[in-house]
């Protein structure tokens, strides 16, 4: 059997292991089910965990990835995640986490061909395009790809509170909606402080007549 393969079976074991020793009853109880506050909708890059980087165990975060954390309208992926996270989970928290260095962004902003993904990415080319004043005035290309990052992410705090499975849910209970940034260099989250709680959030052509 090839190593690198074997290594993720035997560091199954050790996990599994090391679980059963802190606590004999860890497995049965995740076979319980799972009753998740948050539902994290990030990257696919393997370098930004959901749980390692905000030190929680497993059953806590319903997670959702995806080249560039979007969150796209058409995409039933994502819609069914979330759906299924607000209707049947009730989680209390939605949170979009983008991550400095994200090579989706950095893709979007050259005009390279990089294959089929190129589809994906229009949706970021986009999010420059209404940015693109802001974005022009930034000389460094390094400060001006974190900042699409972070513009991409409001992006998709906005994207979510536009849909009719979070309109719905925040006419019966409260639901906040975050975006956040995850600093590969310092293993630390930047709060964009972009909340999304109630309809009046958004623009009014974007909210539907709940009733």
């Amino acid at each position: 059997m090839e190593e690198s393969y074997k290594k993720l079976i035997d560091g199954n074991r050790r996990f599994a292991l090391s679980k059963k020793f802190e606590d004999p009853e860890y497995f049965k109880k995740l076979s319980m089910g799972q009753k998740p506050e948050y539902l994290w909708i990030g990257c696919s890059d393997s370098r930004v965990p959901a749980n390692e980087v905000t030190n929680t165990e497993s059953g806590e975060i319903f997670v959702h990835r995806n080249i560039a954390n979007q969150v796209v309208n058409t995409d039933i992926n994502a819609l069914s995640v979330i759906e299924y996270a607000v209707n049947f989970l009730k989680v209390k928290h939605i949170i979009v986490c983008g991550h400095y260095g994200c090579g989706g962004v950095l893709a979007a902003m050259s005009n390279n061909l990089h294959g089929f993904v190129d589809n994906w990415l229009v949706n970021i080319k986009n999010v420059y395009h209404k940015n693109k004043v802001e974005l022009d005035t930034i000389p460094d290309p390094d400060k001006k790809a974190d900042r699409l990052t972070e513009l991409n992410v409001i992006e998709q705090v906005r994207n979510l509170a536009k849909t009719t499975i979070v309109q719905q849910a925040w006419a019966e209970r409260p639901l906040h909606i975050h975006g956040w940034v995850y600093g590969i260099n310092s293993g630390l989250i930047t709060d964009l402080c972009i909340i999304h709680n109630e309809q009046d959030d958004i623009e009014e052509i974007f909210r539907y007549n709940i009733k």
